[in-house]
């Protein structure tokens, strides 16, 4: 979301309908002010993106006042300061403060254009971030259960490859725990303190794929209204998963392997380069032989993307795992579901040893996870676990 509401405080008549006119004419929805105490009134009762105020009004309540009350009721909103050139010496207190930018009287509407549109990225780009960032790491288990001698060796082998730069290609059977290793990877990297961002390239449209990863401009195509920044550039000095990454079309992996290459690219519509510093962690539950074989992965990608492999196991080669992430999965599902402590009958254990796991690590969380909510016994025995056999 970009700059949707917009508050315009000023004391002057004409600057006030000037404005408002010119920022209803791209769209937005305006309110005014004509004083900083009515303006300060609004922004406290209604939700604001932008904040265009004069710094020098003639009532109480000035427009330094005014910005350092707004960033302390809510920081995240934008504010322009408008000045006269004698009082320039203004402007950069306020931008000290925390003013987003300023507008020198007299201004021209090409001038409120340029800065609305950079506020508009600005505001898009951070509430972007925020999402993704937040989407990245919601649903990642902060525990990985490694009681397996395979397992261990995997562990320690990521550990050893976080502090390279090499692009790394996990494999494995889906539910395998492949976003997990990814994480733990970025974790424990020298790009911990960067973005960690996913993109399951199964799930995303082919044909919004490409503006997914490399984002696009206003108006490259019909309903591109603003500007889009990509995924490649949220993930700029951080860490970028794949998942699924031979689910992407075969058209647009020449543009992938370029921006993996070469670290730059161009959104849709543009022509200038974009420069980025993103360290790839891909994945893929297919043979990736037999999808080179098939026409499904370019070979120059999968070389570039699979400079160091990790295979992870499947849950029934890693048996010693297996009731030690049953014991987590059913302590995090009673905690999440507000249900006294529980523990499984020996009878539930032999069952889930048992049991061959296709669906992997995912499967068990689910399996456990309905145990939970549908028994409300002390104890989990073996009718409540219910397997496809």
């Amino acid at each position: 979301m970009g700059i949707e509401k917009v508050l315009i405080v000023d004391d002057e008549p004409l600057i006030r309908r000037f404005l408002a006119e010119a920022l209803q004419r791209k769209g937005l929805t305006v309110e005014v002010a004509e004083n900083g105490r009515m303006g300060l009134s609004l922004f406290k009762e209604k939700r604001f993106e932008l904040v265009i105020t004069d710094m020098k009004m003639e009532k109480a309540l000035s427009g330094i006042d005014l910005l350092r009350e707004i960033k302390e009721h809510n920081a995240a909103t934008l504010v322009i300061v408008m000045t006269a050139y004698g009082t320039i010496e203004n402007a950069v207190e306020a931008m000290r403060l925390g003013a987003f930018n300023y507008l020198l009287k007299p201004f021209t509407l090409d001038a409120i254009e340029t800065l609305i549109d950079k506020a508009s990225d600005h505001s898009r780009l951070v509430t972007e971030n925020t999402y993704l960032r937040h989407i990245a790491t919601s649903e990642i288990p902060r525990k990985i259960i490694a009681e397996s001698a395979a397992m261990k060796k995997i562990l320690k082998e990521a550990l050893v490859i976080a502090q390279s730069k090499a692009s790394i290609m996990l494999q494995g059977e889906s539910g395998t725990g492949k976003e997990v290793i990814a994480h733990l990877i970025h974790t424990h990297s020298q790009r911990e303190g960067g973005p960690y961002i996913r993109v399951n390239c199964a799930a995303i449209p082919e044909t919004l794929l490409e503006s997914e990863f490399f984002g696009h401009e206003k108006g490259s195509f019909t309903g591109a209204h603003a500007k889009r920044v990509g995924r490649f550039e949220l993930a700029h000095k951080g860490t970028l998963f794949l998942d699924e990454v031979t689910e992407i079309p075969l058209v647009l992996q020449p543009k992938l392997l370029r921006a993996v290459q070469e670290q730059e690219f161009e959104r849709i519509g543009g022509v200038k380069p974009v420069n980025v510093d993103v360290r790839l962690i891909s994945s893929s539950n297919r043979n990736l032989k037999e999808a080179i074989e098939t026409k499904v992965l370019r070979e120059d990608l999968y070389y570039r993307l699979n400079v160091v492999p990790i295979c992870l196991p499947p849950l029934r080669d890693r048996g010693e795992d297996i009731i030690p992430m049953a014991e987590y999965f059913l302590e995090r599902h009673l905690l999440l579901n507000h249900k006294g402590k529980r523990h499984f009958s020996k009878r539930a254990r032999e069952k889930l040893l048992a049991y061959r796991w296709p669906g992997n690590v995912r499967e068990l969380s689910n399996v456990i996870e309905r145990a939970v909510v549908l028994d409300c016994a002390s104890h989990i025995d073996a009718e409540h676990l219910f397997l496809d056999n």
